[in-house]
């Protein structure tokens, strides 16, 4: 298992809240500073905000967590520039766990 970072985050206590909001301020800092366009660029930006709102809210729900990545996944695609920092988010995500059955 990978070992949590904690870095101090206003209000925050959730160390997992923390690396999550520190994974997705990485990828949107590296999706706006990108030069290339590609179709869906706007959906990874409304879900990456939508992952960093949910974080915010200090318990966000496992499987809109995970419906985010794969949107951002699959809306970035193949963009290798950013395959870092997704992965990232991927790991970040990966923490709170699997998705209740």
């Amino acid at each position: 298992m990978r070992r949590v970072e904690q870095w101090p985050v206003a209000g925050v206590t959730d160390p997992r809240v923390a690396e999550l909001r520190g994974a997705v301020a990485r990828l949107r800092r590296e999706l706006a500073g990108y030069p290339g366009e590609f179709p869906d660029r706007a959906v990874a930006e409304d879900e990456l905000a939508a992952l960093d709102a949910m974080a915010a809210s200090g318990a966000p729900e496992v499987l809109r967590l995970r419906r985010s990545l794969l949107l951002i996944a699959g809306s970035i695609g193949s963009v290798s520039a950013l395959s870092v920092a997704v992965k990232g988010v991927r790991e970040a995500v990966d923490l709170f766990g699997e998705p209740p059955r």
